[in-house]
């Protein structure tokens, strides 16, 4: 049996400024295709070139905030590595479930102990009173074959969803719309080269967008 989590928590705040005003980019569709094109290297720009300069009698606009990510890590008292990751923007909300907690090796059957932090996420959608699609995500690390990966976290995903599902059903609430996918060792947030950053690669995230984001 795992520890009682402790309240240890690491937030990372990112706050970008545009001189223009543009709209903020709201993050609601999937995760790119593995097709899309590789973005290429900046462009070198010359800071004296008279292209960069603003015509006479012109102002710039006044900064505005684009998106501000909080990102909290919950560990237990002898974990090394976070049991679950929340990233909280001004247009999504994110709670990635690590594998290690929620699975046995190379299985898609969910631990006892993970129903709690499954039931306080349904908790925290009904608190919000989410109306958007939730989406439910599984990812692996880069070991094994991709179909493999591919396969394993798709069941992972489908597993947190139907405890997800039948949580807020059974707050009265069956209008929900779900997105179930699993992208194998597509999308890391670590690196494959290292277990530490392998365990971070095996999760599932539960994804969704809060009303007036």
């Amino acid at each position: 049996m795992k520890p009682a989590a402790a309240a240890a928590s690491l937030t990372l705040t990112v706050v970008l400024l545009a001189a223009a005003a543009p709209q903020a980019l709201a993050d609601t569709n999937p995760p790119p295709s593995a097709g899309d094109a590789t973005p290429t290297a900046p462009v070198k720009i010359d800071p004296s070139s008279p292209n960069l300069q603003l015509p006479e009698g012109s102002t710039l606009a006044a900064p505005k905030v684009l998106d501000i990510v909080s990102v909290t890590d919950e560990s237990t008292v002898a974990a090394s590595q976070p049991e679950q990751r929340q990233e909280t923007s001004n247009s999504t909300v994110t709670y990635a479930l690590q594998s290690e907690v929620a699975f046995a090796k190379d299985s898609a059957t969910l631990s006892p102990s993970v129903t709690s932090r499954i039931q306080a996420i349904a908790a925290d959608i009904n608190a919000r009173h989410v109306t958007s699609p939730i989406r439910v995500f599984g990812f692996t690390d880069d070991l094994g074959s991709s179909e493999h990966g591919a396969t394993l976290s798709r069941q992972r995903a489908q597993a947190v969803y139907q405890v997800l599902a039948t949580e807020l059903g059974k707050a009265g609430d069956a209008s929900h719309t779900f997105q179930v996918r699993g992208y194998g060792e597509d999308y890391p947030i670590a690196d494959n080269s290292t277990e530490s950053g392998r365990r971070q690669n095996r999760r599932v995230e539960i994804t969704f967008t809060p009303p007036g984001a």
